[in-house]
């Protein structure tokens, strides 16, 4: 049992367990997910840590389908900084408490600004990662927002798009 469910469990918040055997040699953590799932990659959501790029301690939550990219100005226009890069994978797991891979934005060590792409608004169900690797959560876009306190933002970029 991870913080991420035990959390849902609490907050009474339907969720579903979804797991799979995770490949050690794939590093795409999302898209693995998507096609051991058996899922489209617009209904999985990966979770990514940015920092301000003056200040590393002030760390962003974002959440973006798979399918696309994180755009950096976007995340840093909605957290009204001025400027973001993404955090180090290791200063990402201690400010989390989970690994690379299996980040859940559900019950981090520390609540930070969270942000959940647009694109999920009204999604009966998405997909984010459960708390480890090989673990997906399955929940509505509400149930993401109230168990994060995520507010919804233009913030993907199209892979492929310049």
């Amino acid at each position: 049992m991870t913080p991420a469910v035990r959390l849902l469990k609490k907050q009474n918040i339907p969720y579903e367990i979804h797991e799979y055997q995770h490949d050690k040699a794939n590093h795409d953590f999302g898209k693995e997910a998507a096609e051991k799932l058996g899922l489209d990659q617009n209904l999985v959501f990966k979770t990514l840590l940015a920092c301000d790029a003056t200040d590393k301690n002030k760390l962003v939550v974002a959440i973006v389908p798979v399918a696309g990219l994180l755009d950096l100005k976007a995340l840093a226009k909605a957290a009204k900084i001025k400027k973001m890069v993404m955090a180090e994978p290791m200063h990402a797991e201690r400010v989390t408490g989970y690994i690379v891979g299996g980040i859940s934005p559900i019950a981090q060590k520390k609540r930070l600004p969270t942000f959940l792409d647009s694109s999920a608004a009204g999604l009966e169900t998405l997909y984010i990662s459960g708390g480890k690797r090989g673990l997906d959560l399955a929940l509505s876009c509400e149930g993401l927002m109230k168990a994060t306190g995520a507010a919804l933002a233009d913030i993907r970029e199209e892979k492929g798009r310049s």
